[in-house]
């Protein structure tokens, strides 16, 4: 089913988010307050499809002018919000800004709209307003969206269950894997196992223990091999859980508490390598950012690709709380 979206924010999430309801079949509507931010949309919109055609992801008749003519760049929330059944929220995680967005919205979009927060930690629900509460959730997607399947789809307090139902097949018949949650937690599932890791990384590089090269070193070869095919859960099946029980009998190593900040991590930041963006961050990333997203987007596909074949045994039976 097509259904006219309009996409609030252009900026990482926001662009790509964009990309991927066009490749679900939907109209795209995409605005930002910033027209510098709306025009460099369009050049990254075309630059990860192209890499999607060109790797078999997204059919050769999704050139740069179906792009265009699937997805329409407005500097007016009017305008993108005309007649649209999802409103999808994707600007920077900062309560005030959400909240005035929100009064926005309430006050231009049709009133059957659904409201759809991409927010990453912060609870959008108290800031969205009281009559919208009954269409309004959270479809999380995590970057690139247009490659990583997973949504989190998170119910409103007073949203109305045929909404969540309506959303996870709108993810479901674009290809994607809804993850529906039983409740709103900051950063859901796998942004807290991943929080989990870098907090243990940061410690790691900040008493010295080993650089960020090891920790790459010993989570490409070790860990990432398996996670694709037996998961977290099931990885401990095929352990056995008498060893996991006895390693937490006998642990002497506790884990890092939550951290307000890295020493090293701050450093890199205050001396400008801040990532691939700016060319340098833990790694020296020389070249152009656009060539080494492709990149990176290269590898992806030709990942999910394998795993198509592979498949994975995580989730392939029925677990037991």
């Amino acid at each position: 089913m097509a259904i006219r979206v309009a996409v609030l924010g252009a900026g990482t999430m926001g662009h790509a988010l964009a990309l991927v309801y066009a490749l679900g079949g939907h109209e795209v509507r995409l605005t930002d307050n910033s027209m510098a931010m709306l025009d460099k949309a369009g050049g990254l919109m075309e630059a990860a499809l192209a890499s999607l055609v060109t790797e078999g992801e997204a059919p050769a008749s999704c050139t740069p002018d179906w792009l265009h003519h699937q997805v329409t760049r407005t500097p007016t929330l009017r305008e993108a919000l005309d007649g649209c059944e999802l409103v999808v929220e994707a600007i920077s995680e900062n309560p005030e800004a959400k909240r005035a967005l929100y009064a926005e919205v309430d006050a231009l979009a049709p009133k059957e709209a659904v409201i759809a927060s991409n927010t990453s930690y912060l609870d959008p629900f108290p800031l969205i307003p009281e009559r919208r509460q009954d269409r309004a959730l959270i479809m999380h997607w995590y970057t690139p969206p247009y490659l990583v399947d997973l949504v989190d789809i998170v119910a409103g307090p007073r949203c109305d269950p045929a909404v969540v139902d309506w959303a996870r097949q709108i993810v479901d018949a674009m290809g994607k894997v809804p993850l529906v949650m039983k409740t709103f937690v900051p950063g859901y599932i796998a942004n807290r196992i991943q929080q989990a890791i870098a907090a243990e990384c940061y410690r790691l590089i900040d008493e010295g223990v080993c650089t960020a090269e090891d920790i790459d070193t010993a989570v490409v070869h070790g860990l990432a091999l398996r996670i694709p095919v037996v998961g977290i859960m099931a990885k401990a099946d095929f352990t056995g859980l008498g060893i996991l029980q006895n390693a937490l009998r006998n642990a002497t190593y506790q884990p890092p508490p939550p951290r307000e900040n890295s020493e090293t991590l701050d450093r890199l930041i205050a001396s400008g390598r801040s990532g691939v963006m700016a060319g340098a961050g833990y790694y020296d990333w020389p070249g152009d950012a656009g060539s080494l997203f492709a990149a990176r987007d290269r590898r992806l596909m030709a990942l999910k690709r394998a795993m198509r074949q592979i498949g994975t045994m995580a989730g392939a039976t029925r677990s037991t709380d």
